[in-house]
């Protein structure tokens, strides 16, 4: 499979060596440095592209992808006030879009397990809510796309919540996320139930980068033989 990359950061450059070391080939890189090179000609001699940019160009990126008729994987998090317009332009298209807000297989479990927590913790009105994120400083948007994800699973499964507030003083129907950026840190979210006997915690913490860009691949490869909009959920199959 010929990859395109659209963002050569970190997680560019991971990905490059997982999809490299599965036997893959990058056919085009794109970075700030040559944004011109992004083209539906270029796109075309590519199987798939794989985006990890910033929420200002990532809309605009999609689109030329699904001009190309090209599968476009993308983690970029921060666009989502826009996710209708792409949904619409990807079915227009007859194309293929597989967003994740966090491509480890590990948070992708954890999203399972947070929302089987609060489905328990529904009929629990003695406890409340919060959640953390911690990320590193380089990170843009606030709070991060897996904390969102997070938030609305348990908001659809608590009837007292409605709504998330970010690093405020939550109303009784708000949840508050507590932003934190860190040093290189690369991501730890912690859910967390308290009441006044006790609290209720769990966590996922990354160690690096790999698993995220690991999972990206397997998006990558999964595209090959699905279209439409996709999600990790198809791919893990839960």
């Amino acid at each position: 499979m010929k990859i395109a990359l659209i963002g050569y950061g970190r997680m560019g450059k991971e990905i490059e060596k997982i999809a490299v070391s599965r036997g893959h080939e990058i056919g085009l890189i794109i970075d700030i440095n040559n944004q011109d090179d992004l083209t539906v000609e270029n796109l075309k001699k590519c199987d798939v592209a794989i985006e990890f940019t910033i929420p200002a160009s990532a809309v605009n990126n999609y689109s030329i992808c699904f001009e190309a008729g090209v599968p476009v994987v993308s983690g970029t998090t921060g666009w989502l006030d826009k996710k209708d317009e792409v949904y619409q332009k990807c079915a227009d298209s007859d194309g293929t879009f597989f967003y994740g807000s966090n491509f480890s297989v590990g948070v992708n479990l954890f999203f399972e397990l947070n929302r089987k927590l609060a489905e328990l913790m529904a009929p629990r009105s003695e406890y409340d809510v919060e959640m953390t994120e911690v990320h590193h400083t380089q990170k843009l948007d606030a709070p991060s796309g897996t904390a969102i994800s997070l938030a609305d699973d348990i908001l659809e499964k608590l009837p007292e919540k409605n709504a998330w507030v970010n690093d405020q003083t939550p109303a009784k129907n708000e949840m508050n996320i507590k932003s934190e950026r860190v040093g290189m840190v690369p991501g730890i979210h912690t859910v967390k139930y308290e009441s006044e006997i006790d609290f209720i915690e769990i966590t996922h913490s990354a160690k690096n980068r790999v698993g995220f860009a690991f999972g990206a691949v397997l998006a990558a490869e999964y595209c090959l033989n699905n279209k439409g909009i996709l999600t990790m959920k198809d791919l893990l199959k839960i």
